[in-house]
């Protein structure tokens, strides 16, 4: 091996490197390079811990950061569930109030109604009162003038004689005469006014009954002072078509009168309507609860509106027919021979009839499901009654280590009896 040298940096000499040198630089180098590498090694460790370590930090926020965006997403749900629910339950509360308002005013109008019905009724009643007061008054008044009139007579009479005691006595007689016809005029004119004051509450009924169960059809009264009868029912389908108008007259008296036909024609004739009813509380002999009486419908105050439903019904059907046969004189011939006939009157009474067959039947089942329910309430106490004394009897025997039901219980068995008294 040729020998190495190296010059010198100060003197710039060469000087031999030998072995002994060499090594111990090699053993130098190679410590230092083994203490640089075990320095490397040490930071390299140093630095995996801590990479490790920042790691673990790194993870341990993502999880927080996770479980803060978890919790903070379910609160926000939370929040949005709570946010939904406030508007439904707004909404709800909303609705529920614009229904609580429409029932309102529904009873607000029909308490309104009734309350205009009954002081239409209070009024009638005060005026029915009136005349009759009115009418005892007349009649204390003519007593006593006919009494101070025969005093006064029977004083002058006694004090006269001859001649002036027979003039005074038929004089006597004409004043009491004249009293007596004035007493009768009054009676007459007092029995009249309350026989208007009852005929009113009568139309007013029917004008009511007849609303209450057509009310497609336009209900009109005939205004006071004015000619004529006292309701007009211009009949619709319920297409609102025009079918026409049954006229009707109300009756509240103690007999019957023929003349009341007549006037209803010539009431019909005035107002061309197409079917005239005479609605009284006292009919003819022959009559019973409806027919058809010298070209007028009579009915008794319980069947007018089953008449009244027969009639519309067959006035819709006509005004149907007479749409179709428009420009057929044959059909019309046909129409008003339908109507003069007795298919006609048969068709209204078999309506009428079926309506009476249908009401009493429901009367009869009314009767037979209040029997049958105060059975039932009978088979119940009856229960009751012998589970509570079973429940005593074993109670007396086994003692306080019966098991309580408080259902048998004295407050419990009072409630329920005032519930089913109360159904």
């Amino acid at each position: 091996m040729a020998e190495q040298n190296i010059i010198c940096p100060f003197c710039k000499k060469e000087i031999p490197l030998t072995q002994a040198i060499t090594q111990k630089i090699e053993a130098d180098l190679c410590k230092k390079m083994e203490e640089g590498f075990n320095k490397r090694d040490n930071e390299l460790s140093a630095l995996e811990k801590t990479l490790a370590s920042k790691e673990k930090a790194i993870a341990k926020s993502e999880r927080e950061a996770d479980k803060k965006i978890e919790e903070e997403v379910a609160r926000k749900l939370i929040l949005e569930r709570e946010t939904i629910a406030k508007e439904a339950r707004k909404l709800a509360e909303t609705d529920a109030s614009l229904q609580i308002k429409t029932l309102k005013e529904d009873l607000e109008s029909k308490d309104k109604k009734l309350q205009e019905t009954q002081k239409n009724e209070l009024t009638l009643r005060k005026q029915k009162t009136a005349l009759e007061e009115r009418e005892r008054s007349v009649d204390l008044e003519v007593a006593r003038r006919i009494d101070s009139e025969r005093a006064n007579i029977s004083a002058e009479a006694s004090r006269k004689a001859g001649e002036e005691y027979q003039l005074k006595d038929k004089d006597k007689d004409k004043k009491i005469s004249d009293l007596i016809k004035q007493l009768d005029e009054a009676k007459r004119k007092a029995e009249q006014g309350s026989q208007q004051s009852q005929g009113e509450v009568l139309e007013i009924e029917l004008e009511e009954m007849l609303k209450s169960a057509f009310p497609y059809d336009i209900i009109e009264p005939v205004p006071k002072g004015i000619r004529g009868a006292d309701v007009l029912q211009k009949v619709h389908n319920p297409m609102g078509q025009y079918c026409g108008t049954i006229i009707w007259e109300s009756k509240r008296t103690k007999g019957w009168n023929d003349d009341w036909i007549n006037k209803l024609k010539d009431d019909q004739r005035e107002i061309n309507a197409d079917i005239a009813v005479l609605m009284s509380i006292v009919l003819p002999k022959e009559i019973n609860g409806f027919t058809q009486f010298k070209g007028v419908w009579v009915t008794s105050y319980p069947l007018a509106i089953a008449v009244a439903a027969a009639l519309r019904a067959n006035l819709i059907e006509v005004a149907s027919a007479k749409q179709a046969a428009v420009g057929k004189a044959e059909k019309m011939e046909a129409i008003y021979n339908y109507l003069s006939g007795t298919e006609f009157k048969q068709k209204v009474e078999a309506i009428v009839e079926a309506f009476v067959t249908m009401n009493t039947d429901l009367a009869k089942e009314k009767i037979s499901m209040e029997k049958l329910w105060s059975k039932r309430e009978q088979q119940i106490k009856k229960v009751i009654t012998s589970t509570a004394r079973m429940y005593g009897d074993m109670q007396g025997i086994i003692g306080a280590s019966l098991p309580e039901i408080k259902s048998l219980e004295l407050k419990a068995l009072t409630d329920e009896t005032e519930v089913i008294k109360a159904e």
